[in-house]
């Protein structure tokens, strides 16, 4: 399709159809242009979440389906593809989100109610994207987001989840062994949700547990610009270091690729083998360094929806590697197949 300069900034996310590799449907959905699907697709996406609750049962039914999804990160907000994804949010946006998170996390009310499997795999289909990974976690007390989410899982072939064992947990052996029969492909750790320091001896000994079962750790990784000063402080990308080094044998996702540290995050590339990089939110400008210095086996593609539309990391990856289609197809499909093992990804999984 067409290669040379593309525009970076639009008045929204349907605006995405002024690039090649997008069009609009039916006024308000933005989808995958019916003559680039071959070129862009079949599509895996590292890094997806559903509803969840903390500290006590989950209320929203995860099986339910909208009209539309309701994305942090408004479709109807200005976006510049080269700033790191949470700086398109405005003031109100923000305020929204956090009070989604956490406030309404106590309730069955909010946006969160169309973070659901069926509306996560509806936008899917729209996008080419054939598999997405599900991300969950939990707290040491409170309610089980992973428990819930292997459960629903269940139905969707679309979703792959991940796990969720909290570094405090007593019955971390029991509670992996158990997520890891239930189907999780990996498990999730967020220091900033968590309450989590990357490099606590707690944390060290958990990530290896997870290698000695083959399962891949992914990590939240790097300050966002919009977590609290403590938080900000637990994900400061060299506190990573010191688990990676000590656990060898456990493959690491780093969700973000360091996020606005995502400089630091690439000498871990050399260094660590046994480490990948996943792209969801950063910045255009960003996204081209880690893709032009990661060695191209260890780069992936992901979104954090329902954050931000699915298209907007596409759209990066896509314009980051036009005329490089053997890079793209990496990224966007191929190196996730081969970590997580998905048998007929381009058809679903199965």
């Amino acid at each position: 399709m067409a290669v040379g300069s593309f525009p970076t900034t639009f008045e929204s996310t349907l605006d995405l159809a002024r690039l090649p590799w997008f069009d609009v449907e039916g006024g308000n959905r933005l989808v995958l242009a019916t003559d680039a699907a071959d070129e862009v697709g079949p599509v895996v996406d590292m890094h997806t979440h559903l509803a969840m609750g903390f500290f006590r049962r989950l209320r929203v039914d995860l099986h339910a389906s909208t009209p539309t999804v309701a994305h942090y990160l408004p479709v109807t907000l200005p976006v510049d593809l080269d700033r790191y994804s949470n700086e398109n949010l405005d003031r109100s946006a923000l305020f929204a989100m956090k009070a989604d998170v956490s406030v309404l996390g106590l309730t069955a009310q909010g946006m969160r109610t169309t973070h659901t499997a069926p509306n996560l795999v509806r936008e899917m289909g729209a996008l080419g994207i054939v598999a997405s990974v599900v991300l969950p976690f939990d707290l040491p007390v409170g309610a089980r987001n992973a428990d819930h989410l292997l459960e629903v899982a269940q139905r969707y072939p679309e979703l792959v989840p991940f796990g969720s064992v909290h570094p405090w947990d007593r019955d971390l052996d029991v509670r992996l062994d158990r997520q890891q029969a239930a189907g999780a492909h990996g498990i999730k750790l967020h220091p900033n949700g968590q309450f989590i320091a990357p490099d606590a001896p707690k944390t060290v000994h958990l990530c290896g547990r997870c290698g000695r079962r083959g399962l891949p750790v992914l990590f939240h990784c790097g300050p966002v610009g919009i977590e609290p000063k403590a938080a900000r402080e637990r994900s400061q990308v060299a506190r990573y270091e010191r688990t990676i080094a000590e656990n060898p044998d456990t493959t690491f996702v780093l969700g973000h690729s360091g996020a606005l540290q995502f400089e630091q995050a690439i000498p871990f590339a050399e260094r660590y083998p046994n480490t990948y990089f996943e792209l969801s939110c950063l910045g255009l400008s960003a996204l081209r360094r880690v893709v032009d210095s990661v060695p191209p086996d260890r780069l992936l593609y992901g979104t954090d929806w329902p954050f931000y539309h699915q298209a907007l990391t596409l759209a990066r990856v896509l314009i980051a590697t036009d005329d490089r289609p053997d890079l793209r197809r990496a990224i966007l499909h191929d190196n996730a197949v081969r970590l997580l093992d998905l048998q007929r990804a381009d058809a679903g999984v199965g």
